[in-house]
């Protein structure tokens, strides 16, 4: 009965409020009213959050609910578990607040999606929100209303597992990711049932961990965390994302979860962000292990002062928060701040008036065939063509095809990574798929290794059989999903076990040979991409992997993915990335020498003075952006508006693209430019915008861009934007490497 006096409480109040003509937002007074009926434990109840085994049983943590000492749970499973905690928290609590249930839904809850790296690959905007949408309606139907995602970390190492989260290294695309996935998460209106919170993370740096090793320490300039780290939290924030998790890491000396210029002056006063911050797993308590604070109790004194709202899963808050405001070393103002955030986003999701899920729900929405069907679709799109040679790709139906590698029929490796609530039991495997498009006796299957780590090579008699019995070799290698994730950074970036040797072995039987890769970031092609004649990127496509591969084996779908992520010649070359920055002695293909090229006894600057190594040079083995087709496209005629821009005005862009090819297919056109002299250098091109373009074969468009003032400028170490007067340089492009060039000034 306790959540319908207090209800009853705060619409008296509500209509007492608007009887006497007061502006009123009726949530705001709900939460005011609240807080005043609230005791000092029971707000800091609210700010903590436990998983079902963190009070040690099922009985203790009811009685942990039912005392008000618990906001949220994370980790809880089955709507009828998840319905009960909710009863005990509304029904038998004093003040019957609901408990807001958090689950990691990161790329899809039990219909799964490729990894959000390959999501970024289909630069696909409308797709990725689609399938976070469906994301939210199947966890939403098990009892979730709040998910961990959308990861956001801008990232330039391919040796951190968590890239995998990631989209890559461009600030752009993950703003887009961003924007898309809270989006969807969201929807239009949050009180819908079938909808959850998203939470923006890891507030801030995390991508930029030392040597590409989890949880490592971060520098970060001023300029940089501006310019390349903040901007897709902002269009998180702008597009309405409900919660933010701080980062494990260290920025410059300061763990991110006792940052108070970070997340209350950038994050809450800067950006105006009125949902509520969430720790990391334990990253307050470990504050202690960093160095940075003296012991728990410490620790929570920093989180609070910070901004953390919410404590996930170490109890420093539930321990030391009343003991710390009674000695003035913490503000009950910070306190009241975080229930009131707290009960915000609890009360946005409707959680107040429909705490409970409806058990039978689930049947009609888990693994929908219209969510397989989007699951496909986006799995084809985010897969990249990366090599072509004599157009082996697409096959015809009806080849005989020896399908091998330790990827071709694991139906759990191919969902990837955080994919808590995803079964291999609803995957179709590439195996499955091309029984079924091509028949079985045309496909002649033979694994080879039993997994990606696998040393044997007893199985690789069975692939010389099958091979000798085929047109063609489709080779489906890469990692396991446990091997790339939280946690999972690598020093070397190549195919585990002995997958290089049955390439080695499938390149030497003379027949076309197709290489499919399935893995959680750019990894094993500098050793291996000599031995494809095609090679398809897939990342971990999810649970519909098998169609979406074999269409586009088959031709029954065009490639049209483009790269979110540079891939390295080796793990020497890391960083690198398109957006660098231009040094004094730049490298360029006529002022280089490789280290076999050099003549013995040559004299010491014969080779040249510029930016680059003498075994990798300068250039990546692939580029940002880069990704082909199977038809070909001709960029030409790039052609600008005006030569100049004034303050407030605009200038269109535009190129003609045309199908030089006899397919039609989808082009990813590509906007960038650079600020050739600033106030601070800026880099040598930057992503500004895309389009997505349907072409047909013959057909020529003029595709045109507008760039605005503000894709200009840039933010000074202090956080001005500023667009500086000058002359910038743009490109119309298929890729960060290539395009089309024209020049303007902005006055």
């Amino acid at each position: 009965m306790a959540l319908i006096t207090v209800l009853s409480l705060v619409f008296q109040s509500c209509n007492q409020y608007a009887h006497q003509g007061a502006p009123i937002d009726e949530i705001e007074a709900r939460i005011q009213l609240l807080l005043k009926e609230m005791t000092l434990e029971e707000k800091i109840g609210q700010m903590v959050q436990i998983g079902p085994r963190g009070y040690g049983s099922e009985d203790n943590l009811k009685a942990a609910i039912r005392e008000g000492r618990i906001g949220s749970i994370l980790n809880i499973t089955g709507v009828e578990k998840i319905n009960e905690m909710q009863r005990v928290a509304v029904e038998e609590s004093r003040l019957g607040i609901p408990l807001i249930i958090g689950r990691d839904v990161i790329h899809g809850f039990r219909t799964i999606f490729p990894i959000p790296l390959g999501m970024a690959a289909s630069w696909n905007e409308d797709l990725i929100r689609e399938s976070a949408a469906i994301a939210a309606k199947e966890a939403a139907s098990a009892g979730i209303n709040w998910t961990f995602a959308p990861m956001i970390d801008v990232s330039r190492d391919p040796r951190w597992g968590r890239i995998a989260e990631s989209a890559g290294e461009d600030p752009l695309l993950n703003g887009m990711i961003a924007r898309a996935m809270v989006q969807g998460f969201q929807g239009p209106d949050l009180s819908d049932p079938m909808t959850i919170a998203a939470c923006a993370k890891h507030f801030i740096g995390y991508g930029a961990a030392e040597g590409g090793r989890d949880y490592n320490t971060t520098v970060i300039s001023e300029l940089d965390l501006y310019n390349l780290y903040l901007p897709s939290f902002k269009e998180a924030m702008d597009a309405g994302a409900a919660t933010v998790m701080t980062a494990f890491n260290e920025v410059n000396g300061l763990p991110q979860s006792g940052d108070e210029r970070n997340l209350r002056g950038i994050l809450k006063d800067a950006w105006g962000f009125d949902g509520f911050v969430v720790s990391d797993w334990a990253s307050v308590d470990e504050m202690v292990v960093h160095g940075f604070a003296e012991n728990g109790r410490h620790a929570a004194q920093l989180a609070v002062a910070a901004g953390v709202d919410m404590e996930m899963s170490s109890h420093t808050y539930t321990r030391n928060l009343v003991s710390l405001l009674e000695e003035g070393k913490i503000k009950a103002e910070w306190i009241d701040d975080a229930v009131a955030r707290i009960l915000r986003v609890k009360m946005r999701l409707g959680l107040f008036e429909r705490p409970f899920t409806d058990v039978a729900l689930a049947d009609s929405v888990i693994l929908h065939p219209n969510h397989l069907k989007v699951a496909q679709k986006l799995a084809e799109e985010s897969v990249v063509l990366l090599k072509n040679d004599s157009k082996v790709l697409p096959l015809k139906k009806g080849t005989r095809v020896a399908l091998i590698g330790p990827l071709a029929n694991q139906p759990h490796e191919q969902l990837g990574t955080w994919i808590f609530d995803g079964q291999a039991s609803d995957s179709q495997t590439v195996l499955d798929a091309f029984i079924q498009l091509n028949g079985s006796a045309n496909t002649l299957f033979a694994e080879g290794l039993a997994y990606s780590r696998d040393n044997s090579t007893k199985g690789f008699r069975a692939v010389e059989r099958a091979i000798a019995n085929a047109e063609v070799v489709v080779a489906v290698v890469g990692e396991e999903s446990i091997l790339s994730g939280e946690a999972k950074s690598l020093a070397e970036l190549r195919f585990p076990g002995k997958q290089a040797e049955l390439l080695q072995l499938v390149a030497s039987k003379g027949k076309p040979v197709v290489v499919v890769v399935m893995a959680g970031r750019p990894t094993g092609l500098n050793y291996t991409q000599h031995l494809a004649d095609a090679l398809l990127y897939a990342w971990h496509p999810g649970t519909m992997a098998g169609p979406a591969l074999a269409n586009l084996i088959f031709g029954e779908a065009t490639p049209s993915g483009k790269l979110p992520v540079t891939f390295p010649k080796g793990e020497g070359q890391i960083p690198i990335y398109y957006a660098h920055k231009m040094s004094g002695r730049p490298a360029s293909p006529h002022n280089w020498m490789h280290i076999d090229d050099i003549p013995v006894n040559v004299s010491q600057h014969s080779t040249g003075n510029t930016n680059h190594t003498l075994d990798y040079g300068f250039s990546p083995l692939y580029p940002f952006g880069y990704g082909l087709s199977y038809t070909t496209f001709d960029y030409s005629d790039i052609a600008l508006s005006s030569d100049t821009i004034t303050v407030d005005q605009t200038i269109a862009v535009s190129a003609e693209i045309k199908n030089t090819g006899d397919r039609p297919a989808i082009e990813i056109v590509q906007l960038y430019l650079r600020d050739v002299t600033a106030s601070y250098t800026r880099p040598v091109r930057e992503l500004k915008d895309y389009q997505r373009v349907y072409i047909e074969p013959g057909e020529r468009k003029r595709v045109e861009f507008i760039l605005t003032q503000e894709q200009l400028g840039f933010y000074y170490p202090d956080g001005n934007f500023v667009v500086e007067p000058g002359a910038f340089q743009v490109w119309i492009a298929p890729n960060s490497a290539e395009g089309l060039r024209a020049e303007f000034i902005f006055e």
